[in-house]
């Protein structure tokens, strides 16, 4: 028998799901009163180099408002030739090619193993990805260079058959031509105007001519050269070929625009901020991809300098001595470009989401560029967020690269235009999902009443995934506490995923998992057993970030802090009234940390952060995987020291001691600190002295173990090196826990001496005074 965290690992493995209870309470009153909602992280694209290729479409329930698909949780009659949906216990007879099936000849599609399974879709049209490069020229020389140099870089990671563009922009926005021989034209815009996909259109020439409009794609590649006339109605030349063409075509043509790329040539006088038209540019990319590529999959990538200081879409005015507005502006009601900015980068957050494009926005600048205004396009595409300091910084260029990451068939790592729809056993409902999507409002009778992230639908549309991407989706328990379930009945629920493969071919990734349900007036104890305090973790982060962005920052701590004191009377064992009683078994005993560091956390407080770091904080956390939250949520720590092994220690103030070297992993910075002693020594050379050889491999091994961190995370986060008393020792110190502060650390003189540990100079409540008064309030009789 496994254990239950063997069983979700194993689950998380093979499946990409993490659910916060596995086994389910059977009626809605009883679902209610456990707290935390059933829900589940799921990863659609979960690498799985073991699944076999299947090159035929998946056998559909013939009831036709249920479509479930065939998987290994169906009864099967193997002598009739019929299966029985699990969802909604329609007979359905197989098709014919499945005649030969028998116990011994199963299809894939119902060996346990797979219970994850991809489908290849044949008859569908292959179709390249394209690429639009939204290029901005308003910064000095060496920054372009250095963006150049990346872009040119890139055009080789490409596949040869992507379709790409280029458009670039400072007070007026450029779209260039790809096919012109010998002098390099381009279309140029005003900043300062709002187009709509139809007036981009027609200025641009481009009417959808051709027989099938951007069908004929692959086949007019063969026929045609670039520059060369189509040959007669046997290679219609696609819509907008000039601006968008394969870059086996325009490798060279692309190449040299980019390398005669001027910063943008308007004069900047005196305290005032280049004219940067981003809105302007942004509206043209999604309106020329909307009238040539809709419903196919693309990726407009954006760099940006700095904040949009005209037209539409504006964050900031061109004046310097007028900063971008900050958290406090925003609480004030005093940011007057906000509203309108957000307003219209939704709109086109809506239209290219809708058409299956995602926006990638690459920002790197000293100053914040307008996230905050821009995040819609990122989080409703399931683009890139990525934020720098400089495009000559190694963060920006090896993360860009990473973006072109191939896996082990040398496709790209990433997936486009997809749609997850969702189906569930009739005893469960779907409140909603919450992650880097937009609903795609498909009613049906399995959608709940009750609302949680983006709900009243089961479908959503991801116009871009790669394999972290993860969403959250929550389900309500429907049933009735009057009509129990049959003992040893399981729900089901189950994920279909539709995408484009980067080879062009259509996909269809089904995931099924079922999970048995018990009564929790009896069996409450094998509810509890299969919590997960993990993914509980992590879903209630998502829930409460949703929130933030809607709601005041108190209210949403008090509510995180009002659950979790429910959780804990609903499952701690105590004695009424008498706080030292209080326990909590194993499975829930780090859930009270894992919300003590969310509460202290960058997502929900916003002080020393800019309202653009807090964006680009929660587009990350909403969109990785449960491993990579729970860094972000609660933060590593090893330690290294003579004594032994690195170890892994508590976050917190008594780690900190003078002959450690600390390594702490938060996912968006990798810090090392040196103790006291050890810094002592390094700046007295030890490590150079043959005779202290073994100094030297203590400085280094956390070196190495954190460079293996960089070189696979993406983005890439940010390398920290500092020691007791530097400057930058403050990263290590806000997020520790503050066992011992300036408050308590002369009650405990003696203690504190020997223990060694660091005083922190906060007024924050600790982990142990935070537990003190979460098991008062859990076991008093008033609350």
């Amino acid at each position: 028998m496994t254990t239950y965290e063997e069983y979700i690992q194993q689950n998380e493995d093979r499946d990409g799901v993490r659910l916060t209870w596995n086994v389910w309470p059977s009626s809605r009153i009883d679902a209610s009163r456990l707290v935390v909602p059933l829900a589940c992280l799921y990863q659609p694209l979960k690498e799985r180099p073991d699944l076999p290729p299947i090159q035929y479409e998946p056998v559909l329930c013939t009831r036709s408002n249920c479509r479930a698909i065939l998987n290994p949780l169906c009864q099967v009659d193997y002598r009739a030739k019929l299966w029985v949906c699990n969802f909604c216990f329609q007979r359905n007879p197989f098709p014919p090619q499945y005649a030969a099936i028998s116990e011994q000849h199963q299809p894939a599609e119902l060996i346990p193993g797979f219970s994850t399974i991809e489908y290849t879709i044949a008859r569908a049209p292959t179709m390249p990805p394209v690429f639009i490069f939204l290029v901005d020229t308003c910064m000095d020389e060496e920054e372009l260079d250095a963006l150049k140099d990346s872009l040119q870089m890139s055009l080789s990671l490409l596949p040869p058959n992507a379709l790409v563009g280029l458009i670039t922009f400072g007070k007026m926005i450029q779209v260039h031509e790809l096919g012109a021989e010998g002098c390099s034209k381009s279309y140029v815009f005003r900043g300062t105007k709002d187009l709509t996909a139809k007036q981009v259109q027609d200025m641009l020439g481009i009417g959808r001519g051709g027989a099938a409009g951007p069908h004929q794609q692959p086949q007019q590649q063969q026929h045609q050269l670039p520059g060369q006339p189509g040959v007669g109605a046997a290679a219609p030349v696609p819509p907008a070929h000039r601006f968008l063409q394969p870059i086996g075509q325009c490798d060279a043509a692309l190449g040299d625009l980019l390398s005669e790329l001027q910063r943008d040539p308007w004069p900047v006088p005196q305290g005032k901020r280049y004219l940067r038209s981003t809105g302007a540019a942004l509206s043209i990319a999604v309106g020329l991809l909307e009238c040539t590529y809709p419903n196919t999959g693309g990726r407009i990538m954006t760099f940006v300098g700095g904040p949009c200081s005209q037209g539409p879409g504006q964050v900031v005015d061109d004046e310097l001595k007028h900063p971008i507005r900050s958290h406090h502006d925003i609480h004030k009601d005093n940011a007057r470009f906000m509203k309108k900015a957000i307003k219209h980068y939704d709109a086109l957050a809506l239209r290219a989401a809708t058409n299956g494009h995602s926006v990638d926005i690459y920002s790197c600048a000293l100053d914040q560029t307008g996230l905050l205004e821009m995040k819609q396009l990122c989080n409703s595409t399931g683009g890139h967020m990525v934020m720098g300091d400089s495009f000559n910084s190694s963060l920006f260029k090896q993360t860009f690269q990473r973006v072109f990451a191939r896996d082990g068939r040398n496709d790209l790592k990433m997936a486009f235009n997809a749609t997850l729809e969702v189906k569930c056993s009739r005893e469960l409902k779907i409140s909603g999902g919450i992650g880097s999507c937009v609903s795609l409002n498909v009613k049906s009778p399995s959608v709940s009443d009750v609302e949680i992230g983006m709900g009243n639908t089961v479908q959503w549309k991801m116009c871009s995934l790669n394999p972290s991407s993860t969403v959250a989706y929550f389900f309500e328990v429907v049933n009735q506490h009057a009509a129990p379930i049959p003992q040893g009945g399981r729900g089901c629920i189950q994920f279909i995923t539709q995408y484009q493969h980067p080879s062009g071919q259509r996909r269809i990734r089904v995931t099924t998992l079922a999970r048995n349900w018990a009564d929790a007036t009896s069996n409450i104890h094998h509810i509890s057993a299969g919590f997960d305090q993990e993914a509980a973790a992590v879903l209630m982060a998502r829930m409460v970030v949703y929130r933030a962005e809607t709601d005041e920052g108190p209210d949403i701590l008090r509510w995180v802090d009002r659950q979790l004191i429910r959780l804990c009377q609903k499952f701690g064992e105590y004695s009424k009234d008498d706080p030292n009683s209080f326990r909590l078994s194993q499975n829930f005993s780090l859930f009270p940390q894992f919300m003590y560091h969310l509460r202290r956390s960058q997502f929900l407080q916003v002080f020393n952060n800019s309202p653009d770091e807090t964006t680009f904080y929660r587009h990350m956390l909403m969109r990785e995987d449960l491993t990579q939250s729970l860094i972000m949520i609660q933060p590593i720590l090893y330690s290294y020291s003579f004594n032994g092994p690195p170890e892994p220690v508590l976050l917190d103030t008594a780690s900190i001691q003078a002959d450690r070297i600390l390594l702490m992993d938060t996912f968006f910075q990798i810090l090392i600190y040196h103790g006291e002693t050890i810094a002592q020594w390094r700046a007295l050379k030890y490590q150079d002295m043959p005779e202290y050889e073994n100094f030297k491999q203590l400085l280094q091994a956390p070196v190495d173990d954190a460079q293996e961190i960089l070189q696979t995370r993406f983005p890439m986060p940010r390398y920290i090196d500092t020691e007791h008393g530097g400057s930058q020792a403050r990263f290590l110190l806000s997020k520790v826990n503050p066992s011992q502060t300036h408050n308590n650390m002369y009650a405990y003189g003696q203690v504190s001496v020997l223990d060694g540990g660091a005083p922190v100079l906060t007024d924050d409540v600790s982990l142990q005074l935070f537990m003190e008064h979460l098991k008062k309030l859990a076991v008093s009789t008033t609350t």
